[in-house]
Order: C-alpha cells, then sequence, then structure tokens
C-alpha cells in the first residue's frame, strides 16, 4: 500500500465489529508512529492503551458525567468560541452528512442525542488510545504529536484496522487521568477509537468532501 492510498483510505469509523485487536498489531502500530517528525526530536507524546474492563468502566463513567452535566471541557480550546466562514459552513455540513448518513433527521433531537453519547463509548471500539503531552510544551509540540496522531491512523490502515480521532474523548481529562493514574497537569490532547470496521454499518459508508487543492494553495515564483 502507498502513503497516498493509505491517505485516502482513512476515515473517521464510527461503528466497529466486536473483535479484539491483536496487541501485536497495536506495537506495529505504534512502533511505526514513532518515527514521526518532532522539534529538536522531542518527541512529546505519551500513549495510554485501554480496553477489556477498564475502558467498559471508564466509557461508562464519561456516559454518566454526560447524562448529569452535559458535555465537559477539554484541557485546551480545541475549536474556535465564535466560528466564521467558510469554517462554520464546512462544519454544518460535515454533521449534516453524519445525521444523513444515519437517517437522524434534524428535528430528531434524541436520536442526535443518541449519536452524540456514542462518542463517550469510542463507537463501541474495542481500543481506546489515550494520547497526553507534558504541560511545559508549547504550540510547537501540539504540532508535532498532529503529525504522529495522523502517523498512528496510517499506520492502522496499513494493519488493517480503522481509528477515530475524538476530541470528545478529551472532554473529561480530570476523570481520565484520574483512572490512568497520569497527573492532573498532564495535559490530556484526545482520545482515538481503534478496531476492525463494521463494513455494513451505514454510519461507514459516506465520506466527507475536501476542498480542491488549487482552493487553499497558490503557488509563487
Amino acid at each position: 500500500m502507498s502513503v497516498g492510498e493509505a491517505l485516502m483510505r482513512r476515515k473517521s469509523t464510527r461503528a466497529f465489529l466486536k473483535k479484539e485487536v491483536e496487541r501485536e498489531k497495536i506495537i506495529n502500530i505504534l512502533n511505526a508512529a514513532r518515527h514521526a517528525p518532532s522539534g529538536t526530536n522531542a518527541q512529546p507524546w505519551h500513549v495510554a492503551v485501554v480496553s477489556g474492563k477498564l475502558k467498559k468502566s471508564m466509557t461508562q463513567e464519561m456516559q454518566q458525567q454526560f447524562e448529569q452535566k452535559g458535555a465537559g471541557e477539554m484541557d485546551y480550546n480545541y475549536y474556535p468560541n465564535d466560528w466564521k466562514e467558510p469554517y462554520r459552513k464546512r462544519r454544518v455540513e460535515c454533521g449534516a452528512a453524519l445525521y444523513s448518513a444515519l437517517n437522524i433527521e434534524r428535528r430528531d433531537r434524541a436520536g442526535r442525542l443518541r449519536q452524540w453519547q456514542a462518542n463517550y463509548r469510542a463507537f463501541d471500539a474495542p481500543v481506546i488510545l489515550f494520547f497526553f503531552i507534558d504541560p511545559i510544551m508549547e504550540k510547537g509540540s501540539f504540532l508535532d504529536y498532529g503529525m504522529f496522531i495522523q502517523s498512528v491512523m496510517l499506520a492502522a490502515v496499513e494493519q488493517g484496522l480503522a481509528t477515530c480521532a475524538q476530541a470528545a474523548l478529551g472532554q473529561y481529562p480530570e476523570l481520565v487521568k484520574k483512572t490512568l493514574g497520569y497527573p492532573q497537569e498532564t495535559i490530556l490532547i484526545c482520545g482515538m477509537a481503534l478496531g476492525y470496521e463494521d463494513p455494513g454499518a451505514p454510519v461507514n459508508n459516506y465520506r466527507t468532501t475536501r476542498i480542491e487543492v488549487e482552493k487553499f494553495t497558490t503557488f509563487l515564483e
């Protein structure tokens, strides 16, 4: 598989088979991703691989907190407080494509809520990867981390696995860090669902659009 093929195949998968992920495959993924670049070779990533009973109990607690208090707050602002165009339109189109694939109408608030709650179960994937960074690191290391996370997702494609990087899994950082034994000052970047894709699930059979190269590139000579 070429890098280009892996980039095209990668997508946010939201339905998984009830099939365990072999630890050897997870190690292979992380072994490949560790070669991602980072400024001064700082390698600022730390990954927690959560599965089994711990994954089940943690996601249950997340869902309970969501039901009681609503969405929590991440350790940093992932999204802007005030959206503007063209980002607002792209965000709306992304959500519309998801709910259309699930046949959830805009006025179906209960259906939308159920789908949002699935975030906190990592869409029932058997494995969650949690990504942490030392609080002394600055924005440059967040850029490095993005390259690392992308590398994880591409390596997962090569291993025949599917992923969904999720900001939602970073919305209860105090709970996650306490459960996994990380210091509270550590920054939780996000979580990622990992497993075998359910190819028959409608939610996995749509793709979001991408703007053309000419619309985001300027060639200067």
